[in-house]
């Protein structure tokens, strides 16, 4: 019976929880966002920078303290890393989605949860923030918005 629980615990520890993947997806979004390694993440919290990749990529579950750390170094609220759950995700796991919603128009967008986690959307931010006038910054967005399609 022994080692038939450790081929089932042995099969559980491959394969990362989907929420654990969600809240490494998340952790990488913001830390990307903000321009900071791995290894700097991974010093602020007194890791490596391999426990930091093993963290994002949801292999190694993230404790209730290493959250509250994570959403100190990462200056975002611990709700941050539930955010855009898919609701199939939320709804296994017995919760409501941790969607941010804005109106009914971004729960119809398909590009809603994959666009945040482009390079291209990363690297659009951090050009975006590193503009220091706020008059230039806001003009940048004006121009931004002007080019897409009305909202409706």
């Amino acid at each position: 019976m022994a080692g038939a629980e450790q081929v089932i615990a042995g099969d559980r520890e491959s394969r990362p929880s989907p929420i654990d993947v969600h809240v490494g997806s998340r952790i990488r979004l913001r830390r990307t966002l903000l321009g900071m390694s791995q290894e700097r993440l991974g010093e602020s919290l007194g890791l490596t920078f391999q426990q930091v990749q093993k963290y994002e990529r949801g292999v190694n579950r993230v404790g209730a303290s290493r959250l509250f750390d994570l959403s100190r170094v990462l200056d975002v609220p611990i709700s941050f890393f539930f955010d855009d759950m898919p609701d199939s995700l939320a709804a296994n796991f017995g919760g409501s989605t941790g969607r941010r919603t804005t109106g009914s128009a971004e729960s119809q967008d398909p590009f809603a949860d994959d666009t945040l986690s482009r390079r291209e959307t990363l690297e659009l931010v951090r050009a975006y923030y590193r503009i220091t006038d706020p008059s230039i910054r806001k003009r940048v967005f004006d121009l931004i918005k002007s080019m897409g399609p009305a909202e409706p």
